[in-house]
Order: structure tokens, then C-alpha cells, then sequence
């Protein structure tokens, strides 16, 4: 339990000082297209900061796919802007301790849309990341980040939770 709470709580630090150099996104233009770029730049800026450091957790374990590395920056596009950090505390809290929280704060103003941004993530950030021309193993890893069916999928799944 002690292990759970200061993981959420170096999330919820990560979240709150969250930036995105001018450098890094710079350099970011060398390798993504305009069109995932623009994706990368509507995520939150909590969202691009932890796939910079998920894209850095898989080159550190020698990943190099280009695929690979795209899906580990575009991985939660699918949040967007609106969910904020009480939906991902509330969100955690439920996958921690059962969905009866979600039901308890769904009544709540923006608590619907935000779990259900969550919950829907992967499918949504799946087809944001193939509207933006990213390659069907691209969109396939981003899909099944939870779920992940090869070594590729696993790579982005312990990056993902790492970090």
C-alpha cells in the first residue's frame, strides 16, 4: 500500500510541474511527421511530459523501433485537455479500492466526461494517432498498451508504468 500511495504521489508531483522545453519539441520535429506533431502539441502538457520520459525510458532499455517510440510519446493523446488531475486521482482511487468511486464522483460537474475519458483512452488515442497518418503498428501498440501482445507492447507497457 505504502508503495501505491508514493508512486501516485510522484505522479501527482510529476503532473503538477509538468514542462515541455522549446529544445525538446524541437527536437521532437525531426522525427515525428506535422500531423503527429500537432497531435503531440493539443495533449496536456502533463500528457507530452510523460511521454517524453516514457519515448526516454524505452531508448534507455535500447529500443530504436520508430514505431515503438512514436506510440510511447502518443500513447495517452487520447485524454486531451479536459481531463485534469482530480479525474486521474479519482480514477486511480478506483482502480485502487473499486468503482464505486467512479460511480460516487460521475455525478459530480466534469467527473463523467473525465473517467470516461480515462477509461476510454487507449481506443481513442488509437484512432487520433491513425488520423495523424502513424503506421497500423503504431496504432496497434497505442490500442492495446494495457493488453499488450508482443515484446514491443510489453517495452511500452513497463515504460509506461515507470514513469
Amino acid at each position: 500500500m505504502r508503495r501505491w500511495w508514493g508512486s501516485k504521489i510522484k505522479r501527482t508531483w510529476a503532473y503538477v510541474r509538468a514542462r515541455v522545453s522549446s529544445a525538446e519539441r524541437d527536437e521532437l520535429a525531426t522525427w515525428l511527421t506535422p500531423a503527429q506533431l500537432a497531435l503531440f502539441d493539443r495533449m496536456h502538457v502533463a500528457d507530452r511530459r510523460h511521454g517524453l520520459e516514457v519515448v526516454a525510458a524505452l531508448r534507455k532499455a535500447g529500443a530504436s523501433d520508430p514505431d515503438l517510440l512514436v506510440a510511447g510519446l502518443l500513447h495517452d493523446c487520447g485524454k486531451g485537455q479536459r481531463v485534469r488531475l482530480v479525474h486521474r486521482v479519482a480514477w486511480s482511487l478506483g482502480q485502487r479500492h473499486g468503482e464505486w468511486i467512479w460511480r460516487a464522483a460521475s455525478p459530480m460537474p466534469t467527473f463523467r466526461d473525465g473517467l470516461d475519458r480515462l477509461r476510454r483512452h487507449a481506443d481513442r488515442s488509437a484512432e487520433l494517432a491513425a488520423a495523424a497518418g502513424c503506421s497500423s503498428r503504431t496504432v496497434t501498440l497505442i490500442r492495446l498498451q494495457e493488453n499488450p501482445i508482443d515484446q514491443a507492447g510489453e517495452l511500452l507497457r513497463a515504460a509506461d508504468e515507470a514513469n
